[in-house]
């Protein structure tokens, strides 16, 4: 008779990066459960200028990094549009939103927006009310202020879904 695999709960922060308001969430993942554990934003003054804002999101993240101590996190990917400027500076909020959980030492993971839509809600185009209906399924104690924290817990989801299969290839050295 065999014993099932102990199963540890792992901490995943989830980043949306955006320059007026960067996302995040906290869930724990066990095996295939999740529980909601916070989300929020953070919303740098438009009027700052650009450094002084990036400078905003890394505070406001080193803040809830040291709050809630997650293990693993993950952002999600830039799309590129038609304002090649919009899209730099986004950029620079995403090197942000990546920079500072790395430098509380954690691992960070990356997901294409298609991939979390299609792992939120089975659909890659899915659109942000869809996202916010099926968080209330998986999460039902999250209450997101913003889309960006809904976004957050989505890109954390996709994490705790997907986490396993990355590990796995390390493992393999692929």
């Amino acid at each position: 008779m065999s014993q099932p695999p102990i199963r540890h709960s792992v901490r995943i922060i989830g980043i949306d990066p955006g320059l007026r308001r960067t996302g995040w969430g906290v869930i724990d993942s066990e095996g295939n459960r999740l529980s909601f554990v916070g989300c929020g934003s953070v919303e740098p003054p438009d009027t700052l200028p650009l450094a002084e804002r990036l400078l905003a999101i890394h505070h406001g993240l080193a803040k809830v990094l040291a709050e809630f101590i997650p293990a693993e996190a993950a952002v999600e990917q830039t799309f590129v549009n038609k304002d090649g400027a919009a899209t730099l500076k986004l950029g620079q909020a995403r090197g942000v939103a990546m920079l500072a959980p790395a430098m509380a030492g954690l691992s960070v993971a990356e997901y294409a927006p298609n991939q979390v839509k299609k792992t939120v809600v089975g659909a890659g185009h899915a659109d942000k009310t869809q996202i916010k209906m099926m968080l209330k399924i998986l999460l039902p104690k999250a209450n997101p202020r913003s889309a960006d924290a809904a976004d957050a817990l989505a890109i954390a989801i996709t994490h705790a879904h997907h986490r396993g299969a990355s590990e796995r290839l390390k493992a393999v050295g692929a």
